[in-house]
C-alpha cells in the first residue's frame, strides 16, 4: 500500500499494528515486532529550518536485506538500524541501474544513464569515456547555489585526466577512480595505484575504509559556519575482494597476483564467504556511525540531511531475501536497495514509506531543497520527493525506469514489466510477488502491452548502445 493510501486512513498506530501484522512485516523482510516500531510516513509540515547540509553516503554492492533493518538474519547493523528509526525507512527504494558507474551518473546528473555516452559504460573500465566536465551536476548546481562540495571515496565516473570529482562540481576530492582496489595496497583492476588527493597521488597503505572514516570525520567536523556543504561519501565495503581490516595475509596474496600479471585477480573469485561478508558489511555500519558520531559532536547533527543507501543490488555473498537477482540485473535484487533519510530538523524519525522511487528523483529532491535550479538544457529525469517529504503531498504515479544491455524493466505503481536476457516480456504485481515468480503476461495483455510501449517511448529518446 503506498503512504499516500496511508496518509487518508483514520487508522491509529495501534490499530494499523493490529491490522497489518506479521503479513505486512513480511512483505518487507522485517519481523513483525520490528515493523509494529515503524508508522507509515508522514510530514511534518510548518516546520522551517536553512538550508541543510548534506550527507549522502553509499555503500557498494550491499543488498537489500543486507542490514538487520531491513531483515537480515545473521548481519547487525546497529548503527544503520539506529539511523533508520531517526528517519524514515524506504522499502521500495531503487537504484538508477543495476551496476556502479551507471547508477553514479544517475545521481550525479539526475538523468537516466542513457543519457550520456559515459552512462552507457556497465561500468566504465578503461579511459576512453566518463562524465563530461561540461555536464551539470548535482555538486556544480549547488556549489553555484552556495554549497561547499566534496566527494570522498569512489569516483567510478571516468578516469584522469580527462575526468575527475574536481572537474564536475567537486571543490575537494579524496578517494579512488576506478570500479574497485585491493583494501591495502591500492592497487586498482589494471594494477595502477588507486588512491588520491584531488588529481594527485595520495600513499596510505592503511585498511581503506578506516581512512575514508577518517577523512569523512574530519571534513564534518571542520568549521562550516559560512555555508552550508554537500559530502558525497562513497565507501567501496561492501565491494570485492573480500578483505577484512586486519586481512594482511589475503591481501599479501592478491597483490603478488596482481604483480604476477594475473588478470581478474582483485575480483577474487575463489575468495570469501557468507561470514567474511558479514564482517565488512559489519565494519561499513561501525564507519557510519564513526561518521556520524563525528557529526553529532560538531552540532550539526540537527540540519544534515543524512542519506544511506547502496549503488545496485548486492553480489555473491549478499542477502536479498526475498528478492530474486543479484547486481547487474533488472530484477528486483538487482535495483532495490536499502534507503534510509534522516533530517531531525525537518522529518520525524521512526518512520517508514513505501513509495516507489529512484536514484534520479534524490538528485531532483536535494537540488530543490538545496534552493539550485536545474539547468534547463539537461532536463532531470527525476521527481523532486521536497513536495512529498516536507509538505505531505502526494506523488502522483509515474514510471520508474531502466535499461542495461540486454534487459529492459519498467514500474508503474505495483506493476513491473520485466524482459531479461532471454527476450521473454513478464509482468508481474509486485504487491503481491515481490520475488517475481508469477508471470502475470498471460493474464493482463493490455497492461503489459501498454507498459510495454511506456518503456519503448523512452528508450527512443536514449542514445544506442555501441554495436547496437
Amino acid at each position: 500500500m503506498p503512504s499516500s493510501s496511508y496518509e487518508k486512513s483514520a487508522l491509529s498506530r495501534r490499530a494499523f499494528t493490529g491490522a497489518v501484522g506479521a503479513g505486512a512485516a513480511a512483505a518487507v523482510g522485517l519481523p513483525a515486532a520490528a515493523e509494529a516500531r515503524e508508522r507509515p510516513f508522514r510530514a511534518a509540515p510548518g516546520r522551517s529550518a536553512e538550508r541543510p547540509n548534506i550527507l549522502f553516503i553509499l555503500g557498494d554492492d550491499l543488498g537489500w536485506a543486507d542490514l538487520s533493518s531491513y531483515g537480515s538474519p545473521h548481519i547487525k547493523t546497529p548503527n544503520l538500524d539506529r539511523l533508520a528509526r531517526q528517519g524514515v525507512r524506504f522499502t521500495d527504494a531503487y537504484s538508477g541501474s543495476a551496476t556502479c558507474s551507471p547508477t553514479r551518473f544517475s545521481l550525479y546528473t539526475g538523468r537516466f544513464p542513457g543519457r550520456t555516452k559515459g552512462g552507457l559504460a556497465e561500468p566504465i573500465a578503461d579511459k576512453s569515456v566518463g562524465l563530461e566536465p561540461t555536464h551539470p551536476t548535482l555538486a556544480s548546481l549547488l556549489r553555484d547555489a552556495g554549497y561547499a562540495t566534496a566527494l570522498i571515496g569512489k569516483w567510478h565516473c571516468g578516469y584522469l585526466p580527462d575526468y575527475s570529482p574536481t572537474r564536475s562540481g567537486w571543490d575537494e576530492f579524496f578517494g579512488n577512480f576506478g570500479g574497485a582496489l585491493e583494501y591495502y595496497s591500492k592497487l586498482g583492476l589494471g594494477g595502477e595505484y588507486d588512491l588520491y588527493e584531488g588529481d594527485a597521488e595520495y600513499k596510505d597503505l592503511r585498511y581503506y575504509t578506516r581512512i575514508l572514516t577518517e577523512r569523512a570525520s574530519e571534513y564534518v567536523r571542520r568549521d562550516h559556519s559560512d555555508k552550508p556543504w554537500l559530502l558525497n561519501l562513497n565507501f567501496t565495503t561492501p565491494h570485492w575482494p573480500w578483505i577484512a581490516d586486519g586481512d594482511k595475509e589475503e591481501s599479501a596474496e592478491i597483490v603478488r597476483r596482481i604483480e604476477a600479471g594475473e588478470k581478474g585477480a582483485l575480483w577474487h573469485q575463489d575468495g570469501g564467504s557468507v561470514e567474511k561478508y558479514t564482517e565488512m558489511v559489519q565494519d561499513l555500519d561501525r564507519s557510519v556511525g564513526e561518521v556520524l558520531k563525528a557529526l553529532k559532536k560538531s552540532g550539526q547533527e540537527r540540519n544534515t540531511l543524512v542519506f544511506f543507501a547502496s549503488d545496485n543490488g548486492g553480489e555473491r555473498f549478499s542477502y536479498n531475501w526475498p528478492l530474486s537477482g543479484n547486481k547487474a540485473s533488472l530484477q528486483e535484487g538487482g535495483i532495490r536497495v536499502p534507503t534510509i533519510v534522516r533530517w531531525p530538523a525537518r522529518l520525524d524519525g521512526g518512520q517508514v514509506s513505501h513509495e516507489p522511487v529512484f536514484t534520479p528523483d534524490w538528485t531532483a529532491t536535494l537540488l530543490e531543497i538545496g534552493g539550485a535550479r536545474p539547468n534547463p538544457a539537461y532536463e532531470l529525469d527525476g521527481t523532486s520527493l521536497a513536495p512529498y517529504l516536507l509538505k505531505g503531498e502526494e506523488l502522483a504515479e509515474r514510471e520508474l525506469f531502466w535499461r542495461v544491455r540486454g534487459e529492459r524493466a519498467l514500474r508503474r505503481g505495483q506493476w513491473k514489466y520485466y524482459r531479461g536476457k532471454g527476450g521473454k516480456d513478464q509482468l508481474f504485481n509486485l504487491a503481491a510477488d515481490q520475488r517475481e515468480q508469477a508471470d502475470r503476461a498471460p493474464d493482463e495483455p493490455k497492461l503489459l502491452a501498454g507498459l510495454k510501449a511506456a518503456w519503448e517511448k523512452t528508450d527512443k529518446g536514449l542514445l544506442p548502445y555501441p554495436g547496437a
